[in-house]
């Protein structure tokens, strides 16, 4: 784990609030130097602890009504089998993230669909062909409280 100071730390909280903050209002933030600034950015991204900067959008707005939580469990484990599942979930823009678990079910997917009719679709065409998938439990969100990527960084 890279090393992080308190002013490494102010850059990444503005970053988080504000992925379009510029250089010098992250610097006039943290009060540093707009070159101490940039070379603090410049390091937090070669060492990966910034790995991208993205717009985050309102799926809503965009036609995806549906937010499931998908539970899949598998009967199959062979490296080759967990290829394929990998390079489905990976490949399917549906997918927002995939996770493999411990417990009773092996990974845990959050998919977004237009509808109703949209996700039965997705779960047809593309979990039920993931080769030795033997369970799949969709939780549908009613309602969403919070969303968020931001990490709980230290004060």
């Amino acid at each position: 784990m890279m090393e992080l100071d308190e002013k490494d730390m102010g850059i990444l909280r503005v970053l988080q609030e504000d992925g379009r903050a510029s250089n010098a209002k992250l610097a006039e933030e943290v009060s540093i130097s707009e070159a101490a600034c940039w070379r603090r950015l410049k390091r937090l991204r070669e060492n990966g602890v910034i790995e991208r900067f993205q717009a985050i959008l309102n799926r809503k707005k965009l036609g995806f009504g549906v937010l499931s939580f998908v539970q899949l469990s598998c009967n199959q484990h062979s490296e080759k089998v967990t290829r394929e599942l990998e390079r489905i979930v990976t490949e399917n823009p549906n997918v927002l993230s995939c996770h493999n678990t411990t417990g009773d079910d092996d990974f845990l997917l959050q998919v977004v669909a237009r509808d109703l009719d949209d996700y039965s679709r997705f779960v047809e065409d593309v979990l039920r062909k993931i080769p030795g998938a033997t369970n799949i439990r969709s939780n549908i969100s009613l309602r969403e409280l919070k969303s968020s990527s931001r990490l709980p960084l230290p004060e």
